[in-house]
């Protein structure tokens, strides 16, 4: 016996077998109870929802002979019969896909001219209809406005948007929905009874959903899990045919995030790696995952998750365990993760710190902001880096001087009388990578473009060419942070060399009064800011516009001559005895 696929073996021959378009199927019922039928329709969706089968149903019912009180096909009277049995003279099917020029639409409007042997109308039902070219859709369009009284046109694409304005405004038009979840796995449960065919319901929502809302696509898979599985399709043996991640994979790292066992999600990462997956692949699926748990917090939403039932009640299990923000900033984090991972030259290092920064979020609050951009050092290192700030103590606290550091006493809990634990110039210093070391960490430049600080108390301590440098050009890179507008100039600051002419005394030379004007108007904020960081109060700052040779005009050819006959005249002498002249 011929083996026939599913998708064709168990397709629709009546209304009432349509799977998941019943607003629809009544409406085209009632137009063929009450006889009030259009001349074209427009039957539109994504594909594998049922175009071209309620296209063929509706064509046998308007044809019918005998058709019932609720507007179905009687499948008996002699129309049926020829339909059912592929030799209707009255019913075409055109491809437009293939047949899109104008000849073949040429060829389709001469059939339109011979009125029907059997039955009421003539249908033409034209597939993948955007695929028409201008020139056919041009010589359609005459006839689809005033055709013949027996002919109907059912007109059927995946993309409505290419089809031209002038041809729909002349049809019906019906939009398809994607099937949902639910009612796939309804539908591949009733085929697999049919078929004899065990299966576990998680088997089939996998199906379902790897099917992205198209039931012939879904029959086909379930065709190829029913021949993989034996005709046991069970949940393993699924996602082992059709290389699908485990869902519990994903219900294991949230679980584990919230529970900051960043190690235990490492180790499952590897091992999802190592079984072939893409981290991308992952990122995408764990973003769906964390939507779905979202989605279940509320049960408003509960209803938007197309999930099997079994697995709608594991996902508000794991909605009670976690936060709303925890979900939020979690999503966050993987969507920018998704958009970065394919410029990122190091894709799995990407995804690792990524779920690396989401077991982070729930972390108990000891003065670290969890996400891409914490504000404070974990309190791991808390305690052991702290650089040197500007030592703006008062004169009587000269023995315990505060030092400079990203964490503030405040945020670290360490008290200015409390000596400052040195580590040798580890931190964050320029100075330090220039020097190679030298010099500890004392220039370490903090946010801000200018300093506010009081300068009073600083003490006058002495800086060389090189230190000068260094928190110049610091200065120049904070500047724009402040002010925006002022990155003009700190963009031309960059190129001034600042000199040290008579310490503490510095010259910084510019190239016309035009930037001069402009320094000076930040110039007592550029004084302040080098006084603290350089720790000296006493330093000056002077502009000075530089004395640039005067340009020297560059002569013509005639020019030059003239000169050089000045200067020798037996030059003049030779060009009038051989009577020359100067091009």
């Amino acid at each position: 016996m011929e083996y026939i696929v599913s998708a064709r073996k168990y397709r629709p021959t009546t209304f009432d077998t349509v799977v998941g378009q019943a607003a629809l199927t009544t409406t085209l019922k009632n137009a063929v109870k009450s006889g009030k039928l259009a001349h074209a329709y427009l039957f539109c969706g994504p594909r594998g929802v049922g175009k071209t089968t309620c296209a063929r149903i509706f064509a046998k019912a308007i044809n019918c002979q005998n058709p019932t009180a609720d507007g179905e096909a009687c499948n008996e009277c002699e129309s049926c019969q020829s339909f059912n049995e592929q030799r209707s003279l009255n019913i075409f099917e055109l491809d437009a896909a293939s047949n899109n020029s104008v000849e073949h639409i040429k060829t389709l409007m001469e059939q339109t001219r011979i009125p029907p042997q059997l039955g009421r109308y003539k249908v033409f039902i034209i597939d993948e209809v955007h695929m028409l070219s201008t020139a056919a859709f041009n010589a359609f369009l005459k006839t689809l406005e005033e055709p013949p009284a027996h002919v109907i046109f059912i007109l059927a694409t995946t993309e409505k948007h290419k089809i031209l304005p002038t041809i729909l405004s002349r049809c019906q038009i019906y939009d398809f929905e994607r099937m949902t979840v639910n009612g796939t796995i309804n539908h591949l449960k009733s085929v697999a009874e049919k078929e004899g065919i065990s299966y576990e319901e998680e088997a089939l929502a996998v199906i379902a959903e790897k099917a992205d809302g198209g039931m012939r696509d879904a029959l086909s898979i379930f065709d190829q899990a029913a021949s993989f599985c034996q005709g046991n399709i069970t949940y393993q043996k699924v996602i082992e045919d059709l290389n699908v991640l485990d869902s519990e994979n994903y219900f294991n790292i949230i679980d584990l995030s919230i529970n900051n066992k960043v190690s235990d999600i490492m180790v499952l990462l590897n091992s999802v790696i190592n079984k072939g997956f893409d981290g991308g692949l992952l990122i995408q699926g764990l973003a769906k995952h964390v939507r779905n748990v979202m989605m279940a917090k509320d049960p408003q939403t509960l209803p938007l998750l197309e999930v099997s039932d079994q697995q709608r009640e594991r996902y508000q299990e794991q909605a009670k365990k976690a936060d709303t923000r925890f979900l939020y900033q979690a999503l966050r984090l993987m969507n920018q993760c998704d958009i970065n991972y394919r410029q990122s030259s190091n894709k799995r290092l990407l995804v690792e710190l990524t779920l690396i920064e989401i077991a982070q979020i729930t972390q108990p609050d000891d003065g670290v902001s969890a996400g891409r951009s914490p504000k404070r050092l974990k309190s791991l290192f808390k305690n052991l880096i702290q650089q040197a700030q500007p030592k703006t103590a008062a004169p009587q606290v000269a023995a315990a001087k505060p030092v400079a550091s990203p964490i503030t006493p405040k945020e670290t809990g360490i008290t200015p009388s409390k000596p400052a634990t040195k580590l040798n110039g580890i931190g964050f210093s320029w100075g330090n990578l220039r020097n190679n070391g030298k010099g500890g960490g004392k220039m370490h430049p903090i946010p801000g473009a200018f300093d506010s600080r009081d300068t009073k108390h600083l003490e006058d301590m002495s800086f060389s060419q090189e230190d000068l440098e260094l928190q110049w050009l610091s200065m120049c890179n904070r500047i724009p942070e402040k002010d925006s507008s002022l990155m003009g100039i700190a963009s031309r600051m960059k190129n001034m060399n600042p000199i040290i002419t008579d310490f503490p005394n510095i010259e910084v030379t510019v190239d016309n009064d035009l930037i001069k004007q402009d320094l000076e108007k930040i110039i007592k904020g550029v004084n302040k800011t080098l006084q603290v960081y350089l720790r000296n109060s006493k330093i000056t700052l002077e502009i000075v516009v530089s004395d640039k040779p005067e340009k020297v005009k560059i002569l013509t050819r005639r020019e030059q001559f003239e000169e050089m006959s000045k200067e020798n005249p037996a030059v003049e002498a030779l060009r009038q005895v051989f009577d020359l002249d100067l091009v």
